[in-house]
């Protein structure tokens, strides 16, 4: 196989795709406490941008925006490739 055939199989790999709103660090005891109602403060303000995490990587940062009653990414920032391979 080419070069190119080789990028275009692994194009149509499916990866997993997150966002990362924030994140919090609680104690095993505090999340077994959970219940619905109960709210987690995150380590995130409000309007920082939201990370786009693909592999454990994150490789885009964006806000959070509804598209037809779905939570979607308006992606404002992609990282340069050399930061992309740094784990999220």
């Amino acid at each position: 196989m080419s070069g190119k055939q080789d990028v275009d199989v692994l194009l149509d790999m499916e990866v997993e795709a997150a966002l990362q709103f924030g994140a919090a660090e609680m104690a095993l005891r505090e999340v077994m406490q959970l219940g619905p109602g109960d709210v987690i403060e995150l380590d995130r303000h409000v309007s920082a941008p939201v990370d786009l995490i693909v592999s454990d990587r994150i490789v885009a940062r964006g806000e959070v925006v509804v598209v037809q009653g779905n939570f979607a990414l308006r992606i404002t920032e992609v990282l340069r490739p050399q930061l992309r391979l740094e784990k999220a």
